[in-house]
């Protein structure tokens, strides 16, 4: 959920260049930051170091299934995480987060109630996390390649273009991507088909799994964040994606001007909408610094820095005057409310649940 990935060599020279801009006793206080790759202005990053003297160690990762190993596993040697809210509800409950001390987080004066609401859904009274960005899994597309193989009259706002066969072998040549991502796929697939989203009815999400079977073969990658670039570049034609990465990439190929054009689509049969949290591993070692780092993201002014740079909205109410005129006013990131009507949410699938759900995933990854 994510903008320039991020290498090792890059991180570590944004925290070399950190370092040395603050006292040497000040440089020895630091936070261990693991966040989505694409995901932050490392301006942000130096600024926080600049502000503070507390140097940030910051390391990626593209799939909530990579961040939940580490945490289950314990020592993760990290003092801020960023799951998706279904991802942190049950990580609540295996007790790998601890509890935020809310009189080091003044900046909480700032958020959005509305999105607190729906973020207490994971985590109530919103206990352990402060929601970073929030938005919705859509399609984005190749305008002039999708046109051309399925012709100018046929809707492109529907999730046919991806679950209906006869559409999606049309574009089975131009590439697909999906998300590598059962905890999205399933539940669109299930409203696809008419059941809840957020079902939990494992004779539904066979039915569901049923259905993706069908089209399985038609996706070139499952992939979590090559579709930025391939979308960006013309490699693909449609992919199944984060509704900022999306808009990264509309805005790349724009800026490449080689006569690629990108849309994001909210599909007319409704969309996921989810939420991206930041919480405090129960081992972390610098919790002080963390409880810093969160405070200075509930910044206005940093978290909006933030939505400008990745083109998803955030949960913090008081940014929305800083938000650049092509953010706040884009209803593909700030949805209108005829589109919000569509929107659904999802809740964690209990254990025997998930495993179903796995099982079903890895069949459609590898058709075994």
């Amino acid at each position: 959920m994510r903008k320039l990935l991020f290498t090792t060599t890059l991180i570590a020279g944004v925290a070399a260049a950190m370092t040395a801009t603050v006292p040497a006793a000040a440089a020895d206080k630091e936070v261990r930051v693991y966040n989505w790759s694409d995901y932050i202005d490392e301006e942000i990053l130096k600024e926080f170091t600049e502000e503070t003297g507390i140097k940030v160690v910051y390391d990626v990762f593209d799939s909530n299934e990579t961040l939940e190993t580490k945490l289950l596993a314990g020592g993760t040697g990290y003092d801020v995480v960023v799951p998706s809210g279904t991802f942190l509800s049950r990580q609540i409950q295996a007790g790998v987060f601890q509890k935020l001390d809310k009189s080091k987080l003044p900046n909480l004066k700032n958020m959005w109630p509305k999105i607190q609401q729906l973020t207490a859904g994971y985590d109530p009274d919103n206990a352990y996390s402060i929601n970073y960005m929030w938005g919705t899994t859509g399609i984005g597309i190749n305008v002039d390649k999708v046109k051309e193989r399925l012709g100018d009259d046929m809707p492109l706002n529907s999730w046919d273009l991806v679950f209906k066969p006869e559409i999606a072998e049309k574009l089975k040549d131009c590439g697909i991507h999906w998300l590598d991502a059962p905890e999205e796929i399933f539940p669109t697939a299930l409203n696809y088909i008419g059941f809840r989203g957020d079902s939990h009815d494992t004779d539904e999400i066979a039915k569901a799994a049923e259905m993706l079977d069908k089209v399985r073969g038609t996706v070139q990658k499952f992939h979590s964040s090559e579709y930025i670039n391939a979308l960006a570049n013309g490699d693909i034609c449609v992919a199944i994606g984060w509704s900022g990465d999306v808009l990264q990439a509309r805005d790349r190929a724009s800026e490449a001007d080689k006569g690629v054009t990108v849309e994001y689509i909210i599909p007319k049969e409704g969309a996921q909408m989810w939420f991206d949290q930041m919480a405090i591993p129960a081992d972390a070692t610098n919790v002080d610094e963390a409880h810093a780092f969160l405070n200075y993201i509930m910044e206005p002014k940093v978290m909006a820095k933030a939505s400008n740079y990745v083109y998803y909205a955030n949960g913090n109410l008081a940014s929305q005057e800083f938000l650049n005129d092509d953010v706040i006013n884009d209803p593909a990131i700030y949805p209108d409310a005829e589109t919000s009507e569509k929107l659904y949410t999802t809740t964690a699938y209990p254990p025997k649940v998930l495993r179903v759900v796995t099982r079903a995933w890895t069949k459609v990854k590898t058709g075994q």
